[in-house]
C-alpha cells in the first residue's frame, strides 16, 4: 500500500473516478484493487500510472464509468490473522511506512491530467 501512495497514481484514480475526490478510503480501495492485479501489473502501474489504460478491466469499464474497487482486499491480512489466532491483531500489527507522495499535480486541471496521463484520459474523456 505504501509503495502505491504516489501523486501520479492518485491523479490516475482521480481521472478514473470522473473527477470525484479520490482521497483516503476511495484511493485505498483503488490501490487494494491494484494490488490484487499481481506484482507485475502493480509495479508497472506504480512506475507509470498511465499504464492503467493498458489493463483490460480499466478499458472495459471506462465507458460505463465503473471504478475499480478493492475494499475487500484490504482486509485479507487482518482476516487471516483472526482465523489463525482466534483474536484480533494488535493495533501495531500492520504498520505502513508512507513515503512522500510527490508533487501536487493539479488533479483538478484536466489539461494537466491529459499531459500526464494521455492514454488514461483518452479512455475517460470527462
Amino acid at each position: 500500500m505504501a509503495a502505491s501512495d504516489r501523486a501520479p497514481l492518485r491523479a490516475a484514480a482521480w481521472v478514473i473516478s470522473g473527477g470525484s475526490p479520490c482521497f483516503d478510503e476511495g484511493f485505498e480501495y483503488f490501490r487494494g484493487w491494484l494490488i490484487a492485479q499481481g506484482r507485475e501489473v502493480f509495479e508497472g502501474v506504480v512506475a507509470h500510472a498511465d499504464r492503467l489504460a493498458e489493463l483490460p478491466e480499466i478499458s472495459a469499464s471506462a465507458p460505463e464509468g465503473i471504478e475499480p474497487d478493492g475494499e475487500e482486499i484490504l482486509g485479507i491480512a487482518r482476516d487471516a490473522y483472526e482465523r489463525a489466532t482466534g483474536a484480533e491483531p494488535p493495533e501495531d500489527a500492520f504498520p505502513l511506512d508512507h513515503p512522500a507522495v510527490g508533487p501536487d499535480l493539479g488533479f483538478h486541471d484536466r489539461e494537466r491530467m491529459t499531459v500526464l496521463l494521455p492514454r488514461l484520459t483518452a479512455l475517460y474523456p470527462s
